[in-house]
């Protein structure tokens, strides 16, 4: 049987759940009404945190920058809660985009809330259409998970991504390594090394599910979920 994947709901998942399926995974797509946080984490073999809108300033403790105009308080709070169960039962995750920034404040961190207002930065990170153009590269460490996976695919410490956000990590959250960043510094993907498998990225790997660029992030999810 294939490892059951929850997937947190989004206004579009029809790439996320191909991934997940293509990769191997049978994709439960939630509901927040009707799968429980402490149902969820004790039946899921792996959890995927997709992207959408802003985390709410508030769960981070700062004052809202007035780029910060769409959040949902009932997402975050489910999503929050989510992974802070999921990372404490070790059940694997894969975070994107605002996954990433939600496993981030979960942990205790914190994020940058408007890039182009509080960095001016110096490469483009949102970049809409068509929805796999390439944005920009990231630099990626040697050696971590991200590396491991995309193997091949990072070329001189290099891989090229596509990018849709204006937030983004700022503290890093106790027990996270970064390990790729942006040109202008801007972090776009963090690892728990203390997990089995808890790997977030700021790009949107799921919109290359055709060309199967970025599967290896939702393989290694799978293959970490086959050992619960």
């Amino acid at each position: 049987m294939p490892p059951r994947i929850a997937i947190a709901p989004c206004r579009t998942m029809t790439d996320y759940v191909e991934s997940v399926r293509v990769a191997g995974g049978d994709a439960w797509v939630l509901d927040y009404g009707a799968d429980p946080v402490e149902a969820v984490v004790g039946t899921c073999a792996g959890l995927l945190l997709p992207g959408g809108v802003d985390v709410a300033p508030e769960r981070y403790a700062q004052a809202r920058h007035p780029a910060v105009v769409n959040v949902d308080a009932t997402r975050d709070e489910y999503e929050i809660a989510l992974v802070s169960a999921a990372m404490q039962a070790d059940v694997p995750v894969l975070a994107i985009c605002r996954g990433l920034q939600v496993m981030n404040v979960a942990a205790g961190g914190s994020l940058i809330q408007d890039i182009p207002s509080q960095v001016g930065s110096a490469v483009p990170h949102q970049v809409s259409t068509p929805k796999d153009a390439i944005a920009h590269e990231v630099s990626v460490v040697q050696g971590s998970r991200l590396d491991e996976l995309m193997g091949s695919a990072v070329r001189g410490g290099r891989l090229a991504v596509n990018s849709r956000h204006h937030q983004a990590v700022q503290r890093i959250a106790t027990g996270f390594v970064v390990t790729a960043s942006a040109p202008d510094g801007v972090i776009e993907a963090l690892e728990r090394p203390q997990s089995r498998f808890c790997v977030g990225v700021q790009w949107h790997p799921e919109n290359f599910v055709e060309s199967r660029t970025f599967l290896a992030l939702f393989a290694g999810l799978i293959a970490a979920a086959r050992t619960q």
